[in-house]
């Protein structure tokens, strides 16, 4: 059974937030293959402005959705502290 439209209109959370529209389109992207529903919102209104972005998630989500991106920072910081 899926929820009332009105209450997934009023569900959003902030997620995460990236200096650049690129950084936000991509982890939007991973968080949509791992079936999570993703909202993003750009933080300049001109177009081609590369100002950054917010990412939003449902509640029921954000929990998972969190744990898919520290999996990812955790790996990074993995990886860049190997190199070298």
């Amino acid at each position: 059974m899926s929820k009332p439209i009105d209450k997934q209109l009023d569900n959003w959370q902030k997620l995460a937030s990236y200096s650049t529209n690129l950084q936000a389109e991509m982890f939007a992207n991973l968080l949509r293959n791992n079936g999570i529903n993703v909202s993003l919102q750009t933080l300049s209104a001109i177009p081609g402005m590369n100002s950054g972005s917010i990412l939003w998630v449902q509640q029921d989500d954000l929990q998972k959705a969190q744990s898919i991106l520290d999996s990812i920072d955790s790996h990074t910081l993995d990886d860049s502290n190997n190199e070298g």
